[in-house]
């Protein structure tokens, strides 16, 4: 899958682009969206979050939310369920077509949100500890983000920048290729492949 083959690099958190949500109501500061141009298939940013507020529906998109900041982050959805985002690092995957209400538990929130559209993409989104050393390998039909939660790390063939806490990296997918993480912290690592 093309947008998959997107060339490697280390996304810098100075480098995300903040805009305003589809419904107006709260701030996002993108990391990246593939394609580039376009209507994305693949999107990973982070939701600024000041206020309670309803979530833009997505159709035929799966989302992941990741509280980064923040005391939490209840989400009231129109079926009736609520789910409660807690820190450390509380997660939720929901369907983009979901109607939902954000509501602060105390205070402003920042998120991160990872969206894949379901009949192009599966995404599996991994929570793990840095520690020394970890391998990711890409593949003609993998490809691996990984956003850098805490700490720093640096990629051991140095083909790529190092990576701080807040930065991103992409491994796109093509030839079998081990990439080799070193340094100490915590990440977000998700693999992404053809639906």
């Amino acid at each position: 899958m093309e947008i998959l083959s997107f060339p490697s690099r280390v996304i810098p958190a100075a480098d995300y682009r903040r805009e305003r949500w589809r419904n107006g109501l709260g701030w996002t500061r993108e990391i990246l969206r593939l394609p580039v141009e376009g209507e994305w298939q693949l999107r990973l940013s982070i939701a600024e979050i000041e206020q309670d507020a309803a979530f833009s529906a997505f159709p035929g998109v799966e989302r992941e939310l990741v509280l980064l900041h923040g005391e939490g982050l209840r989400l009231r959805f129109a079926d009736g369920r609520c789910e409660t985002l807690l820190p450390p690092h509380q997660r939720l995957r929901f369907a983009g077509e979901d109607e939902l209400t954000g509501e602060l538990v105390d205070g402003a929130t920042q998120d991160f949100n990872l969206m894949w559209r379901r009949a192009d993409l599966r995404a599996e989104l991994l929570h793990r500890p840095l520690v020394g050393n970890m391998l990711f390998f890409t593949e003609p039909q993998a490809a691996w983000a990984i956003h850098l939660l805490a700490g720093q790390a640096t990629f051991g063939d140095g083909a790529l920048l190092p990576l701080q806490a807040g930065d991103t990296a992409w491994l796109g997918a093509g030839e079998r290729r081990r990439y080799s993480l070193d340094g100490g912290g915590e990440l977000l690592a998700i693999r992404v492949t053809p639906a």
